[in-house]
C-alpha cells in the first residue's frame, strides 16, 4: 500500500441538503474502502449569497425561487426519501428560515485549521437541517459553538473578522474560477471530480480508481512511482 493520503476535496455549502446527502453517500463509501489512507478537507461556496445577514422568510423565499407550493413539495419529499436512505431525518417544517451561510463557514475556516472541522461540518448540517437552528441568529449560533467548546469570546471573534471573511469569499471565487457553479462537488487527488450527490457506488468506484493509479509499479526490479519517476 501507497501511504501518501488520497485528497479528497468537498466543495460545498451548509445550507445545501444535497451536500449533507453526499457526505453520507462518501462516507459509506470510505467505510468499504481500506486501499489508501484518506484526508478529507471541506471547502466554502454559497447557493444565495444574496441573502441577508438576519435570513429570509423560508417559505417566502423558496416560493420566489421555485415558483408554486405544487413544485415546491415533491421536490422536498424527494430530499426527505433520499436522505432517509442515507440516514438523515431532513424536517423542513422545523427549519427557521433561509440563511446566509458566510458566518458558518468562518466557523469551519478555523476549524480546519483546529483539526475539528469535519466534526463541526455535521453538527451544522444536522443543526440546521434537522433540529431547526436558527444561525442568522448571533445568539443561537454563540450558544451552538458553546456546546461545540468555543467560548463566546471567541465565536465573537471569529465573526467580527473582516480578514477571515476575506480568505472564505477568496476560496468560493477560487473554485467558481475553476468552474464550480454547483455543490456538492468533490475533488479526488485534484484530477477527478463528481459532482452531485452520486450514488455510494459512485464514489467508492471512484476512490479505487484513483488508489490504483497511486500504487507503486515494479520496474527491473525497482520500485517506481506511476509517472516513472523516482526509481
Amino acid at each position: 500500500m501507497n501511504n501518501k493520503p488520497l485528497q479528497i476535496d468537498i466543495v460545498s455549502d451548509v445550507a445545501c441538503p444535497w451536500c449533507y446527502i453526499g457526505k453520507k453517500h462518501l462516507e459509506k463509501a470510505l467505510e468499504r474502502f481500506d486501499s489508501q489512507p484518506v484526508e478529507v478537507t471541506w471547502h466554502p461556496f454559497q447557493l444565495d449569497p444574496t441573502i441577508p445577514a438576519e435570513g429570509l422568510d423560508k417559505e417566502e423565499y423558496f416560493l420566489n425561487k421555485f415558483g408554486s407550493k405544487e413544485r415546491i413539495e415533491p421536490m422536498f419529499q424527494r430530499v426527505v426519501g433520499v436522505g432517509e436512505q442515507a440516514g438523515i431525518k431532513f424536517d423542513f417544517d422545523k427549519m427557521p428560515k433561509a440563511i446566509n451561510t458566510i458566518p458558518l463557514h468562518k466557523m469551519l475556516h478555523i476549524a480546519r485549521e483546529e483539526g475539528t472541522q469535519i466534526e463541526l461540518e455535521e453538527k451544522f448540517f444536522k443543526a440546521y437541517f434537522t433540529d431547526g437552528i436558527d444561525f442568522s441568529e448571533k445568539e443561537q449560533l454563540i450558544a451552538f459553538m458553546e456546546d461545540f467548546g468555543w467560548s463566546r469570546e471567541k465565536t465573537e471573534g471569529i465573526l467580527a473578522n473582516e480578514e477571515i471573511t476575506y480568505h472564505v469569499t477568496q476560496e468560493i471565487r477560487h473554485f467558481q474560477n475553476l468552474g464550480v457553479s454547483g455543490v456538492p462537488f468533490f475533488i479526488l487527488n485534484n484530477k477527478y471530480a463528481i459532482s452531485g450527490a452520486q450514488p455510494t457506488s459512485v464514489f467508492l468506484d471512484t476512490l479505487n480508481k484513483v488508489a490504483a493509479e497511486m500504487q507503486p509499479v515494479e520496474a527491473l526490479g525497482e520500485v517506481c512511482d506511476i509517472d516513472g519517476t523516482n526509481c
